[in-house]
């Protein structure tokens, strides 16, 4: 196979073009870089279109096994030199390969067990998004849930900062209204997060199955949505700060209720 030199190249121009919202809503597609990430899409069974990487950076047993591997399933691989594959990558000093694959969308219908979610209104920022899912991961939650709209899903922020963790959670997207009918017929308990309420997280013991739920970065749950929850938790804010990023907020409420 010919090594791709140059940056004009058409195909290097629509996998380029991926970096933007607009070409993955239009494709269906998103990019996936680094070999532990590219490893790990591989290994939970996503639809790759095509692994590019730069063989002069790729030098390790571990790549070139997953080369090795991407071509037993005969994945489409191609070839292209460092400079191309520094146009391609979204930080400088890549490790020298990518791949594009297919988005997937998981409805509230193709869950058939949830035992301990979370649940996030509205997220803005793709970094806590990503950290939600691998600490998800560290701790055993198995759901999460992306309600009424937010960050988009597959931003190379979310991608990385999830250390591979998102090709193996089932991710929802839908309404708040949707999801509550959904958690009514489910039996779940809502637990609802707000600097207002007045349970402290460390008395409360979580009925399974449970969802987490959380608001958006800037002003959490509206009334009406800390009104559908079955309780409603605080953490006590010590110093001076008011409240805690949502990524590490979710990670302290999931290590206290996993152990419940």
């Amino acid at each position: 196979m010919d090594t791709l030199t140059s940056t004009s190249n058409p195909f290097i121009k629509q996998i380029r073009a991926l970096r933007q919202k607009k070409a993955r809503v239009e494709t269906g597609t998103f990019l996936v870089e680094g070999i532990t990430h590219v490893g790990e899409v591989i290994e939970a069974d996503w639809d790759v279109e095509a692994i590019i990487y730069a063989p002069d950076l790729l030098t390790s047993r571990f790549a070139k096994d997953l080369l090795a591997r991407a071509a037993r399933l005969q994945l489409r691989l191609q070839a292209v030199s460092v400079s191309v594959i520094e146009s391609l990558a979204d930080k400088e000093n890549p490790q020298g390969i990518l791949a594009v694959v297919k988005q997937r969308q998981t409805k509230l219908s193709d869950l058939k067990s949830v035992n301990r979610a979370v649940a996030l209104v509205l997220p803005q920022d793709p970094g806590n998004l990503g950290t939600i899912l691998r600490t998800m991961d560290a701790v055993g939650a198995d759901t999460l849930f992306i309600l009424d709209g937010g960050v988009e899903l597959y931003h190379p922020t979310v991608v990385r900062a999830s250390m591979g963790t998102l090709f193996w959670k089932p991710v929802v997207q839908s309404s708040f209204g949707e999801f509550l009918e959904w958690a009514r017929k489910s039996h779940c308990q809502l637990i609802g997060t707000s600097a207002k309420a007045d349970v402290d997280y460390h008395t409360l013991v979580p009925q399974l199955p449970w969802v987490l739920v959380l608001g958006t970065e800037q002003k959490g749950l509206t009334p009406e949505q800390t009104a559908a929850c079955d309780v409603t938790i605080s953490l006590p804010m010590r110093g001076r700060v008011s409240s805690l990023n949502l990524s590490v907020a979710t990670g302290v409420l999931l290590y206290q209720f996993m152990g419940e």
